[in-house]
């Protein structure tokens, strides 16, 4: 499908095949436009340390898995594993 340019060697926009073009660039245009509209991950609020602020959401989220996985490092079964490594 070979676009018709004009003597300037610009693309003649008054051909079908350059409408069609254009038509096709708009629908590209438009699906990127729509995949960037997902809801971005929550990103961590940080204190000016740059520690994770342990009173937001997020941040009581990551305690509580902190915790679990301390607590889970001392338990008789990784005790043993410890031991005999």
């Amino acid at each position: 499908m070979a676009v018709k340019t004009t003597a300037a060697g610009k693309m003649d926009k008054r051909t079908k095949e350059y409408k069609e073009l254009k038509e096709r660039l708009a629908k590209a245009r438009a699906a990127k436009a729509g995949s960037k509209a997902k809801p971005k991950q929550s990103v961590l609020k940080k204190t000016k340390s740059g520690k994770v602020d342990k009173r937001t959401k997020e941040g009581k989220a990551v305690c509580e898995r902190m915790a679990k996985a301390r607590k889970a490092q001392n338990s008789l079964s990784n005790r043993l594993k410890r031991l005999f490594k």
